[in-house]
């Protein structure tokens, strides 16, 4: 297995339990390079699921609150999530500069240009070179774009500021594959129920692994 810095699967672990999310952590972090947690985690676990994620699998922790409030707002959640231990938190750019720029003042930031499942087309989509333009001028860690549009993953990377990342979710049960995202541009994949519902989620996360090898 190549080192940590050549991995680009990060898992989605949107399961709510606890002692299950420490169990998939622990057994397919080999293949990782991070963990995103969202609501469904924290909501059934808590906050401290993060720093229990990290001390389990000593992997970057992503915190997908999508936050999309005021500055203030956005500063007061930020700033208890990054405390929590969260390497990583995403955010939404059409909340405007002030508020993303909240998040950034505190840590590392990801920013949604486009989401994956099919209603982004209605009101996101339209609005994705504008908050390119946003992330180029702020330059976050990274953003987010669909892994389900393979075709939109190579839009965003062409007009996107060198050394943004690109992260896609939707890669496996919405229908994006991991090869041919990765080709189109993107730096990580994110895949969630592909790998936390499977019988097997470590030799599902290695065949995922595997397919980003050498892309």
């Amino acid at each position: 297995m190549s080192g940590s810095e050549d991995r680009r699967l990060i898992l989605a672990l949107d399961v709510y339990e606890r002692e299950r999310a420490l169990e998939i952590a622990e057994h397919t972090a080999d293949y990782l390079w991070a963990i995103k947690v969202n609501w469904p985690l924290i909501i059934g676990s808590g906050l401290g699921i993060i720093t229990e994620l990290k001390q389990v699998t000593g992997l970057p922790i992503i915190a997908d609150l999508k936050l999309a409030d005021i500055p203030n707002t956005n500063r007061l959640i930020a700033s208890k999530v990054f405390e929590a231990g969260a390497d990583y938190i995403i955010a939404h750019g059409f909340v405007g500069r002030d508020s993303v720029g909240a998040v950034m003042e505190l840590g590392e930031t990801i920013i949604v240009v486009e989401m994956s499942h099919p209603g982004a087309k209605e009101f996101i989509q339209p609005v994705t070179d504008k908050l390119i333009e946003l992330a180029n001028e702020l330059e976050p860690f990274g953003v987010i774009a669909p892994a389900t549009r393979p075709e939109r993953v190579s839009y965003i990377r062409s007009k996107l500021k060198h050394g943004i990342k690109i992260l896609t979710p939707g890669v496996g049960a919405q229908g994006g594959r991991a090869g041919e995202v990765l080709k189109a541009g993107a730096d990580y994949v994110i895949v969630g129920r592909s790998i936390y519902a499977s019988e097997n989620p470590r030799e599902s996360a290695r065949i995922l692994y595997e397919e980003t090898l050498g892309v």
